[in-house]
């Protein structure tokens, strides 16, 4: 079974290469480099040293940040989903600050911390923070009542009620909001890099741009971010699966 999902993954990706392929030739005189170019691209920035460079710092910003969102984010929705008078007081706080963009918060997070490493971390926080956070609070709130009079029926604790029954009943449900919470951090250090500092994927992409032809290192930009997410998000989906098997 895995070998023939395998086998469609491959040929999924190798019909879009073949695609890729064909419209270039058809194009005449387009900028858009063929999959050749890509992969010679990469192999200079590899050569050079670039690559692991840009990919580190994109994975060391996103660590971090995402790290962050992490502890604060769980601890702060599983409390408010539990203490519902706090959860009354803050969520409306909450709904407001969600719809805003990351982005947007840009021009705030150079002014704050300046060009580098803490504008970019404060925006991957930002934007994983709250979806953590409105998660597990939604988390908390789907648990069947009937197990958390159970607990008590047994002499079970606030602290220990929420660390043995409330935890473990959530985590299903707390991880596929982690995973797209990560994915959400994944995008935003992209765009935060193109602006903010002076390494990363993002940069590479905004650096090949401004170089007016290397396209190629533009578009293998492109497909690492793409290879690097795929490989985040099934890293998280892995977790989920060993979770629910569990």
């Amino acid at each position: 079974m895995r070998l023939r999902k395998l086998a469609l993954s491959l040929t999924g990706i190798a019909g879009l290469i073949a695609v890729w392929s064909i419209a270039i030739a058809l194009a005449h005189g387009t900028l858009l480099p063929g999959p050749l170019r890509v992969v010679t691209g990469l192999v200079d920035l590899l050569r050079r040293g670039l690559l692991v460079r840009h990919v580190v710092a994109s994975l060391f910003r996103v660590t971090w940040g995402y790290g962050l969102a992490v502890l604060v984010g769980v601890p702060a929705g599983l409390l408010l989903g539990w203490w519902r008078r706090g959860e009354r007081a803050i969520n409306p706080f909450l709904q407001i600050l969600r719809p805003i963009s990351p982005l947007a918060w840009i021009p705030i997070s150079i002014l704050w911390f300046g060009v580098g490493d803490g504008g970019a971390l404060f925006i991957i926080f930002l934007a994983s923070v709250l979806p953590i956070t409105v998660s597990a609070m939604t988390a908390v709130a789907s648990v069947p009542t009937v197990h958390v009079q159970a607990a008590r029926n047994f002499g079970l604790g606030d602290r220990e009620l929420l660390l043995r029954v409330v935890f473990p009943s959530v985590l299903p449900q707390l991880i596929v909001g982690l995973r797209l919470a990560l994915g959400v951090a994944w995008l935003v250090v992209v765009a935060a890099e193109m602006i903010a500092v002076n390494s990363g994927l993002g940069f590479l992409i905004v650096d090949a741009r401004n170089a007016g032809d290397r396209y190629d290192l533009v578009v293998a930009g492109m497909v690492l971010i793409g290879a690097i997410g795929l490989g985040l998000d099934a890293g998280m989906r892995r977790l989920r699966l060993q979770r629910g098997a569990a």
